[in-house]
């Protein structure tokens, strides 16, 4: 596989505490970047990023992240891959070329929500040495249109919680999009390559992981700034159904613990489960319906499609 290695002029110096390891397709990070680089006068090289193009394709992308990557103060590598391997060996790929004792996963389309964000995964590294931490999500700058609302609604239903709350349910509350990993844990245990497409791989991931090493939960939360239409939603719910059934292959009696399992058993025995699924999605793309009815509706269909899986 072809891969392109760029690296800036403060990555040769570096001796890393933690290496943040962003992959992306189709995106462009250079915000996210910035925003970190203003962080660099107080960690004094011991933040390196990493960055992994899992395919985008794009030289005039490449060659604006390269002149972007040369301005930052924080030691960075860009690795730009010709192909796309997914979400799961991607961020195998990254941990390869991590220098740091431990690993922050954070994607690209997540913006920190303080200016200290780095310092206090520093701190805690270097204070507690966590086997594995997630951070945290919020809404705070994510976009407010009208399109997204339905996105907006579910995600800060189910995932935009406080640490105590995660911390009920460690394992539950794991996402590889602001998760601190140590190195030896991630040695031990890492993402499953079986995994392609959309979903469900960090998930997997922490079901492993959590019986071996303790989970916590820290309030260090960033933004989910990709926030996705209905439309967007239903189709990564169809392509993540093939994942869904790798899972409760793998851990069925962790998974038929949750909701969308529950849900799923009983949608499976639906007469007409095809023509439900269409009248649900029809209903999640009904703008004329209140929000919280909408995302009931598309939480209905995502449990729709995994019927098949159970």
């Amino acid at each position: 596989m072809s891969v392109q290695i760029h690296d800036n002029a403060a990555w040769a110096q570096a001796t890393p505490t933690i290496s943040v390891l962003i992959p992306f397709l189709r995106d462009d990070p250079q915000g996210l970047l910035r925003q970190l680089d203003t962080e660099a006068p107080a960690l004094s090289g011991a933040v390196e990023l990493i960055l992994l193009d899992d395919g985008t394709a794009d030289a005039d992308l490449t060659t604006r992240l390269q002149a972007t990557t040369d301005t930052l103060h924080l030691p960075v590598r860009l690795i730009t891959s010709a192909a796309n391997e997914g979400r799961a060996r991607g961020r195998n790929r990254l941990t390869t070329a991590a220098r740091g004792e431990a690993y922050l996963f954070l994607d690209s389309d997540m913006r920190p929500d303080t200016s200290v964000f780095l310092q206090n995964w520093l701190r805690l590294t270097k204070d507690d040495a966590p086997a594995v931490a997630f951070g945290g999500f919020s809404l705070d700058q994510a976009p407010t249109d009208a399109r997204f609302a339905v996105h907006r609604a579910l995600s800060g239903a189910s995932e935009c919680l406080p640490a105590s709350q995660r911390a009920l349910t460690p394992e539950k509350y794991v996402y590889t999009s602001n998760l601190l990993v140590r190195r030896d844990v991630f040695a031990a245990e890492s993402f499953d390559p079986g995994f392609s497409g959309w979903g469900w791989e960090d998930v997997e991931w922490a079901m492993r992981v959590s019986r071996r090493f303790p989970v916590v939960h820290i309030d260090n939360p960033a933004t989910h700034m990709g926030l996705d239409t209905v439309e967007d939603l239903a189709r990564k719910f169809d392509q993540g159904a093939g994942n869904f059934a790798r899972v409760v292959a793998l851990h069925s009696a962790v998974v038929q613990t949750y909701p969308s399992y529950k849900a799923a058993r009983a949608l499976k025995r639906l007469p007409a489960l095809p023509f439900a699924r269409r009248m649900m999605k029809q209903a999640a793309l009904t703008v004329a319906l209140p929000v919280k009815a909408r995302a009931f509706a598309l939480r209905l269909y995502r449990a729709a499609v995994y019927a098949d899986a159970v």
